[in-house]
């Protein structure tokens, strides 16, 4: 386990069984906090249904499904001659949702996903399913603050567009062409306060009925397919370059 954090091999979370001490400990502790990977203290019997049997030395962890790049990997991943297109996750925590939005994104020409290191759905079995597989061919780029990573892709000739129900420019009307980074916020709260405040246009889509607001999946698929139709793509062309 030791090896494996020093490394840098990606890892999702750790598992510590209640009552296991030590130096390596330490060491495992120390570390993981370093790397912002979650540790979680576990009841033995928990514990033991996590390690599979196996000889665990009172330690588990759980492997990233995924190799997450940095930022700007991400950027670099943009096949020449085409105009970037990414999606960012202000903190989706739901892997059903997490796993629709990267489906599509996928169906719609986006270059690669960004997610929170923290308060953050990971790419698990769960959003794999989910995505019917699209997780794993999608680029995902994993960053600790999200302002920052706004702030990288505006540097980049990148504009970013958040979605929010508040807003007052409306899908369909809003020009959402160009290099371009669509922001989806949490389910429940929407997009945190300075992350809309570091955008450079905030949309909503015009609702009718007795409902306010759409699932974050929905909601998300929507601003995609808007943002690949002003940006001039069917999806045959989508398929095409890929």
């Amino acid at each position: 386990m030791l090896e494996a954090l020093e490394s840098g091999q990606a890892i999702e979370k750790v598992f510590v069984q209640f009552g296991t001490h030590g130096q390596a400990i330490d060491s495992i502790f120390k570390l993981a906090k370093q790397r912002g990977i979650p540790i979680r203290q576990t009841p033995k019997e928990r514990f033991r249904e996590l390690g599979g049997g196996a000889e665990t030395q009172g330690v588990v962890a759980v492997a990233s499904s995924v190799d997450y790049l940095e930022l700007d990997q991400l950027l670099d991943s943009v096949p020449e001659g085409q105009q970037p297109f990414f999606l960012l996750f202000d903190e989706i925590e739901d892997p059903h949702n997490l796993g629709a939005l990267i489906r599509s994104a996928l169906c719609f020409g986006v270059h690669g996903v960004v997610l929170l290191k923290h308060h953050s759905a990971t790419v698990n079995a769960t959003v794999i399913k989910t995505s019917a597989g699209a997780a794993l061919s999608m680029p995902v780029a994993r960053v600790t603050n999200l302002v920052n990573a706004i702030k990288e892709l505006k540097e980049n000739g990148i504009r970013v567009v958040g979605t929010d129900a508040a807003a007052q420019a409306t899908l369909g009307v809003a020009d959402l062409s160009g290099p371009i980074a669509i922001v989806v916020g949490n389910e429940g709260r929407g997009i945190r306060r300075l992350v809309k405040e570091n955008c450079d246009l905030l949309v909503r889509i015009p609702m009718g009925g007795s409902f306010d607001s759409l699932n974050a999946s929905v909601a998300g698929a929507l601003v995609l397919y808007e943002a690949a139709r002003a940006r001039g793509k069917n999806p045959q062309q989508i398929n095409n370059e890929r």
